[in-house]
């Protein structure tokens, strides 16, 4: 029998994803670096998918944009390159989407000649790139689907949807991360993998060991530290946060992320600190500083489909955890303290605080520690070299 990893010999991968260069390091960001442990990746940063607003953080990223899709790709690391492929965001004007496509086309063939990778796997991470599926000569199609992309804020929901089933359907493999979609995509593409998401347990475990330093800027801060790393985006539930800090004036609300939404209110509490973002590899010197860590999102659909990466990484740290609820996040109910209400949340916090840091710890680490980024994607690399060894005729090979 032929050994399926051998179907991924002399292949590279040409993978969609969000901005390599955001604030915060998603799954999209972890699988790709995996990957190009495995063969040669060429990440393609895609258009967000909200239109841009005439914000200065809005105008400086489109010109950035813009003007490294105009340059050959750039080696990150190894065989890990990257490139750019901006989208002119006025598509009710005739003739924009069909531009769109083509020059989407040419950018990302060039890039791929530039880094000498002929033989291809498209991997979709975020679903508008898609019409690019089966039009790069490709061997295969993979939609790694990681959230409910027509819930986000901002976004054109029909277009959004439209673009998430189009990808589902053309995929040759579709891997879903949110426990809540896999019905719907495997009633959409039979061909469906559940593949949760991982965890840097490495470095998250940095958090309990005694030589990691707390992060300078939240030394000295009054305990208990109630902490929160992610970017603070709609889904947040600011209200909450603001009336937990009330409740509690003695406690820190301590905040680590790109505040994306007005935060004035949470800024003028005396007890709340906004850390703003911070670089990824330094969130567990911010989680030794926290007492407690929160999962405060608003209960809407994009949360109720949604796979945190957080709650994996707070695990990780061994520190308690409070959270609302959602499919995935029930999952860990013997290790996360779950809340349905303000009152729920407050009197979880409190039971937290008084059990301390380090009841639970081990147990808390335990739940995640064969989770990891590693073992996510191996798996999910022999399903995709099993699918290709089964279609692609040994001398094609």
């Amino acid at each position: 029998m032929t050994d399926p990893q051998a179907a991924l010999a002399g292949r590279g991968v040409v993978y969609f994803g969000n901005d390599w260069h955001a604030e915060n390091r998603t799954s999209s960001h972890h699988v790709a670096s995996r990957l190009a442990r495995a063969m040669p990746v060429l990440y393609v940063s895609s258009p967000g998918m909200r239109a841009p607003q005439a914000s200065g953080r809005d105008l400086r990223r489109a010109l950035r944009k813009l003007t490294a899709a105009l340059r050959p790709p750039t080696r990150i690391e190894g065989q890990l390159w990257h490139c750019t492929i901006p989208q002119l965001p006025f598509r009710r004007i005739p003739g924009v989407d069909a531009f769109n496509r083509w020059f989407g086309g040419w950018a990302v063939r060039r890039a791929l000649k530039a880094a000498g990778i002929d033989r291809r796997i498209a991997w979709f991470v975020v679903p508008h790139p898609g019409f690019l599926a089966g039009r790069l000569g490709e061997d295969l199609c993979v939609y790694y689907c990681i959230d409910d992309y027509a819930a986000h804020p901002g976004v054109d929901s029909t277009r959004i949807a439209a673009c998430d089933l189009a990808l589902t359907r053309a995929a040759d493999i579709v891997f879903v991360a949110p426990p809540a979609l896999v019905a719907a995509k495997t009633a959409q593409n039979p061909h469906t993998v559940f593949s949760p998401h991982g965890v840097d347990v490495d470095l998250f475990g940095r958090a309990a060991d005694p030589a990691t330093p707390v992060a300078e800027a939240a030394r000295g801060l009054p305990h208990p530290v109630i902490g929160y790393f992610g970017s603070i985006h709609e889904w947040i539930d600011l209200e909450l946060i603001e009336w937990l800090a009330r409740q509690r004036p003695a406690w820190t609300f301590l905040l680590v992320g790109h505040a994306a939404v007005d935060v004035a209110r949470l800024a003028a509490l005396p007890n709340v600190r906004l850390a703003g973002a911070q670089p990824y590899a330094t969130l567990p010197q911010w989680a030794k500083a926290f007492d407690a860590a929160i999962i405060p999102y608003r209960l809407n659909r994009q949360v109720a489909n949604a796979n945190p990466l957080k709650l994996r990484e707070y695990l990780a740290t061994g520190k308690p955890v409070v959270s609302v609820r959602n499919p995935e996040i029930e999952k860990f109910a013997d290790v996360v303290r779950l809340a349905d209400d303000r009152g729920g949340f407050l009197a979880a916090l409190d039971a937290a605080i008084g059990a301390g840091p380090e009841a639970g710890a081990a147990e808390r680490r335990a739940a995640v520690a064969d989770q990891t980024w590693d073992r996510r994607v191996e798996a999910v690399l022999a399903e995709v070299a099993g699918t290709l060894a089964a279609r692609v005729p040994p001398s094609s090979r």
